[in-house]
């Protein structure tokens, strides 16, 4: 590293080399998973890279190397731990959002369509043809305003009354 510092590319690619199999070592010891000691490896070569002025010729490359490999290995813990907590598993996720090629999912959405359709249907006139200008066919309050003769205020208090009407259907809610 002495020789790095000094500018010898050669010897600096060697010791980045050669540096690995510390590195590896050191981040076991440090408990960190099989598939996560590359990522170790990499964040600890590119710290060597950043701060190898910091090396003093004086004193062992090993411990130096050793220390800085030590932290970069419990940063990686740190990281992967913050992830699996954020992070749904795999199992749970699969369990919660079921194929969508599958037939059962699709007939179920099929059927809630066909509920809301028919609660649509038995709405009163004026809500009804909010829900249809407003919510099916997403026009502006303007445009549907214009398409039904009806003003903006009262297609707002249409459509709030039958939004209210269908929640208390499907959930029961007020």
């Amino acid at each position: 590293m002495a020789a790095a510092q000094a500018g010898d590319r050669r010897a600096y690619e060697r010791v980045l080399a050669d540096s690995v199999t510390l590195i590896r070592v050191v981040a076991r010891r440090q408990g960190v998973a099989h598939d996560q000691l590359d990522d170790v490896v990499q964040e600890t070569l590119l710290t060597i890279h950043r701060v190898r002025h910091t090396y003093d010729p004086a004193r062992s490359y090993d411990a130096w190397l050793a220390a800085l490999a030590a932290r970069r290995a419990i940063d990686g813990l740190r990281r992967s731990g913050r992830q699996a907590h954020r992070e749904v598993a795999d199992e749970l996720a699969l369990a919660l959002h079921p194929d969508e090629t599958d037939a059962s999912a699709g007939s179920e959405q099929a059927q809630q369509a066909q509920r809301l359709r028919a609660a649509i249907a038995e709405l009163p006139p004026g809500q009804r043809e909010a829900v249809e200008q407003l919510g099916l066919k997403e026009l502006s309050l303007e445009e549907a305003a214009l398409h039904t003769g009806r003003s903006t205020g009262a297609l707002k208090v249409n459509l709030h009354r039958a939004l209210k009407a269908l929640r208390q259907r499907f959930h029961g809610d007020d």
